[in-house]
């Protein structure tokens, strides 16, 4: 199977390295970027391409030259590539944390193509719903689920104590865009960054959390109850919200006299060198999810916690790991054709298919990223 990965980011990087090492696989990476492109010339089984993805021919002729694609652009890019790798007639599986709304365009545009679009198939969202998917199909019924996320650098620096261990537009973007959740059956919105709980995570320590837009496709699934909330070292959200408040993340120009610039391109200059992990530096990711249900006739919680942290031995950061793994071993499932229907789905979809969630948590474990499970009997069901 020829697969090209769109982006050569540190995710990209990490998804183009392990399908490389697949013997079925030949691999191509295309990126603007003449220097992350320069990191991954010499490893074996992989062709590099600069390429400016934003051209959209461009994206169709290096998608109509392959089998597969798997996009890892930055959020904004997200929408118009997977649109175009449809437009070439190609699969695509993605990871890009886009904020359209798939449905109804692109998922009608991919069956008139007789494509299949695989979304968010990342960590979270991604992972998380490969969970919840598999918990429906097991279970008579699923009351709640509830996900809490998130990457962050072992060693905390002030004044932020947090890097960008993806793109860092796409962090500003989760700050700013209206947390949605569901509360006894109906679609809430709260303001990011709000209703901050402090959590103790083992191995880490105490964390807290609070509202980010992560629940995306599983807002449309019949579960009266969901949230999904970002974890971060105490302290992050309150400054966050001073700099939002007070317009920093404003995408709006300013008139500056003989210059016009916007408060988030300022604000970003500013935030991403101080944002960006160092040579060598370690991260982790932190992962904690509940769903709550009914099983013959008996209320059932399955809990699941992941704690991954950064690879020395291939110096490939935890969020790069996990969310370039999952999406690499959902990849190894269509090349295996465990998983291939027209339109777009997202990996809850998967999930139901008996044997894709095992599959994924085997390859991820095989990997060294390790996901501990556990099911309680709560009563009988009402």
């Amino acid at each position: 199977m020829r697969i090209i990965v769109f982006g050569a980011g540190r995710v990209g990087a990490a998804i183009a390295r392990d399908l490389a090492a697949e013997k079925n696989f030949e691999v191509t990476v295309a990126d603007i970027d003449a220097e992350a492109l320069q990191k991954l010339r010499g490893v074996k089984g992989l062709t590099t391409v600069k390429a400016d993805l934003r051209t959209v021919e461009m994206v169709k002729r290096l998608a109509g030259a392959h089998d597969l694609v798997v996009g890892a652009v930055p959020g904004p890019m997200g929408y118009g590539t997977v649109h175009s790798a449809i437009e070439a007639g190609r699969d695509i599986v993605d990871i890009s944390f886009f904020e359209e709304d798939p449905y109804p365009e692109l998922d009608e545009f991919a069956r008139s193509h007789g494509v299949m679009v695989l979304t968010d198939c990342g960590v979270a969202p991604g992972f998380s719903n490969l969970v919840l998917g598999t918990a429906q199909a097991e279970m008579d019924s699923v009351e709640r689920f509830e996900c809490q996320v998130g990457g962050l650098p072992e060693v905390r620096e002030e004044p932020f104590e947090y890097k960008a261990v993806f793109s860092p537009i796409d962090v500003i973007a989760e700050y700013t865009r209206p947390a949605r959740l569901v509360e006894n059956g109906e679609i809430v919105i709260r303001e990011a960054l709000s209703e901050v709980e402090l959590v103790d995570f083992e191995g880490v320590g105490t964390l807290e959390s609070f509202n980010t837009d992560g629940l995306r496709t599983l807002l449309r699934l019949d579960i009266p109850n969901m949230k999904e909330k970002t974890m971060r070292y105490p302290g992050h959200a309150e400054k966050m919200r001073l700099l939002r408040d007070a317009g920093f993340f404003s995408p709006e120009a300013l008139d500056f006299g003989k210059s016009h610039i916007s408060p988030l391109e300022m604000t970003t200059r500013l935030l991403f060198p101080a944002w960006q992990l160092k040579e060598g530096e370690r991260d982790l990711t932190a992962m904690r999810m509940e769903v709550e249900g009914t099983r013959d006739g008996r209320r059932v919680l399955r809990k699941y916690e992941l704690l991954d942290r950064y690879d020395g031995r291939t110096q490939t950061t935890s969020m790069a790991r996990t969310t370039g793994y999952t999406c690499t071993a959902i990849v190894r499932l269509v090349a295996g054709g465990y998983f291939r229907e027209v339109g777009l789905h997202a990996p809850e979809v998967v999930g139901r298919r008996e044997g894709c969630f095992e599959r994924v948590v085997k390859d991820l474990a095989d990997r060294g990223i390790q996901l501990a499970q556990e099911e309680q009997i709560l009563g009988e069901g009402e």
